[in-house]
């Protein structure tokens, strides 16, 4: 079982499900309101654990109840906690989510993620530098992303970054990761306005990997240009899609899997994940994408 570090995140979500998204100023009636544990960083801790990966997860939590509320659902998970610090007299960072017309709007207050430090980093240098990958986001400061990724180039430890929330990369960065897993959208902020996205994928070989959705994930491996397609399934709630790609894209190179192989299976793991309701909660096992093989491509 390969080893995958993430540093990133901790969030508790408040997610309201509506028929109808409000406009500005609106106010609307809505069907469920659900307490989710969250955050970009233990969603892909959570969904590597589950698919298949020995977990790990570095980052900070308040000393209050939604602290405790997430490093217990971890644990629950398999994920290791020893490396999560509880700050005191911060909030543990939350995310209020709206899931209405098949799709989700969120809004992100960081609390004690913005706590983690190089010097956590430093703490904890031992347990990032023994990962066959390691998980980065966004949600945690910038610099502490840079300093990570520039620690594990420099010991031959594999970075995975997911630009999210998006925010122009600095090239460093970009050198530093080994993949970097955007949505179209995302594209055109960490790298500026692209015109072309062949050519843009072109530069980047086996690095940027573009996940479009139901038109499937598109990179260029050096050689050619290559889509992996989605799978068809029911909508329920896309919260958490991407961090399930992220995880199920680390469990399977982490096991030895090639990056088309990896990509296919995370687009497995991505599409069951939205046909249950919760980031985390809706996270497909390895068990399940074993016994969903006949899943229908998308053509």
């Amino acid at each position: 079982m390969g080893r995958a570090v993430v540093v990133g995140s901790i969030n508790v979500d408040l997610v309201f499900t509506s028929d109808v998204r409000p406009k500005a100023g609106e106010t609307v009636l809505g069907t469920t309101f659900s307490t989710i544990p969250g955050g970009k960083g233990a969603n892909q801790a959570v969904a590597a654990s589950k698919l298949g990966a020995e977990s790990f997860m570095i980052g900070c939590v308040g000393d209050d109840s939604n602290g405790e509320f997430s490093i217990n659902n971890l644990n629950s998970m398999k994920v290791d906690t020893s490396f999560i610090e509880k700050i005191k007299g911060i909030p543990t960072g939350v995310a209020n989510i709206i899931v209405a017309e098949q799709d989700n709007s969120i809004i992100v207050i960081p609390g004690a993620n913005y706590e983690i430090t190089i010097e956590t980093i430093d703490k904890y240098k031992d347990i990032i530098l023994s990962a066959d990958i390691v998980l980065l986001q966004l949600e945690i400061p910038m610099k502490v992303v840079e300093y990570t990724a520039k620690l594990c180039r420099n010991n031959n430890v594999r970075v995975l970054l997911n630009p999210a929330p998006a925010l122009e990369l600095p090239q460093s960065l970009i050198e530093d990761a080994s993949y970097i897993t955007p949505n179209e959208h995302e594209l055109n902020i960490i790298l500026g306005k692209q015109d072309d996205l062949d050519e843009t994928l072109k530069k980047y070989p086996n690095k940027v990997i573009v996940t479009m959705g139901s038109k499937g994930v598109k990179y260029f491996d050096g050689s050619e240009l290559k889509i992996v397609p989605s799978f068809k399934v029911e909508v329920v709630d896309t919260t958490g899609a991407g961090d399930t790609f992220c995880g199920g894209l680390a469990a399977a190179l982490v096991r030895g899997d090639s990056l088309s192989e990896a990509i296919m299976f995370a687009n497995k793991a991505a599409a069951l994940s939205i046909t249950k309701l919760g980031a985390q909660s809706g996270m497909p096992t390895l068990e399940e994408i074993m016994k969903n093989e006949e899943l229908k491509i998308n053509n």
